[in-house]
């Protein structure tokens, strides 16, 4: 894994080199996405794309890459088979530290890659139930954009360990939106409900895979807003993200979710979604 892409080249990754003054390190002017590979081919690699041209043209950064040959070649170039590969662009360097920019900036593209967790080989029992927090969304408004201006969500991920749980959910306006790094299901009578989308939330490619997932075995599920007393009163309370797959949350701000364990539905919804990733992963 120590092959890593850097505007046009492959190399190593020690000797990757980005200038002080690039936007990315200077103003978080930049973007990202964490594409999975399964045996060399992209996970909805188009979705993925989709999702990354939306945020750089959101931000106005120049989109003049082919992406999915840099990332296949980069995915090859490590070995192939089941690997996570993170890219990020940022707006580039103008050689100085200043706030305006203009057009003639050329843009950074960084690519590395990480293995995939094998969430069906672990099996249900290697899943840790969470703990969690709500607290106060206080990111900007274009959550929308898969942007690496992340400080939000480092501090109240280190504000949820510093109170003993392990992830943070955001509440704006008295309504749930997701998670640090993930999105935010819960369970009622049987019914999964989760955050409807908007700019407020970022699309999850596997919050999507979930919802595809539930449809295809008839378990019923609505995209509405959730309160936070709704949280506290559901029988389950899940997240998702690509690189954690599902994940039950046992308790929130100290209450009790349920019965205080993984709950049935969340027990279903695993198992469909370890054999898919199964499937994914060695053809058969």
């Amino acid at each position: 894994m120590n092959t890593v892409y850097l505007n046009g080249e492959f190399l190593p990754a020690e000797e990757a080199k980005v200038s002080v003054f690039d936007r990315g390190f200077l103003f978080g002017d930049s973007v990202y996405e964490v594409i999975p590979f399964y045996q060399g081919v992209g996970f909805r690699l188009q979705a993925h794309l989709d999702r990354l041209n939306h945020s750089l043209r959101a931000v106005r950064i120049k989109n003049e890459q082919h992406w999915e040959e840099i990332l296949e070649s980069l995915v090859a170039r490590n070995g192939g088979g089941n690997l996570s590969v993170y890219l990020q662009v940022t707006r580039g360097s103008a050689g100085k530290r200043s706030h305006a920019y203009d057009d003639s900036l050329e843009p950074t593209v960084f690519a590395c890659c990480t293995p995939i967790k094998d969430v069906w080989k672990a099996g249900v029992d290697s899943v840790v139930p969470l703990k969690a927090i709500v607290t106060e969304d206080l990111r900007w408004h274009r959550c929308d954009i898969k942007s690496t201006c992340l400080l939000p969500n480092i501090l109240v991920l280190q504000q949820a360990k510093d109170e003993g749980a392990q992830e943070a959910l955001f509440s704006r306006n008295d309504k749930l939106t997701e998670g640090s790094a993930c999105n935010l299901f819960l369970v009622k009578r049987g019914v999964i409900y989760t955050p409807k989308r908007s700019s407020e939330i970022l699309g999850g490619i596997t919050r999507e895979l979930i919802l595809e997932l539930a449809d295809k075995h008839a378990i019923q599920f609505q995209e509405v807003d959730i309160d936070y007393q709704q949280l506290l009163v559901a029988d389950e309370v899940w997240v998702s993200s690509s690189t954690r797959g599902i994940v039950p949350v046992i308790e929130v701000d100290g209450h009790k979710i349920g019965k205080g364990q993984s709950g049935p539905v969340w027990h279903k919804m695993f198992e469909l979604f370890a054999d898919f990733q199964r499937k994914l992963m060695t053809g058969l």
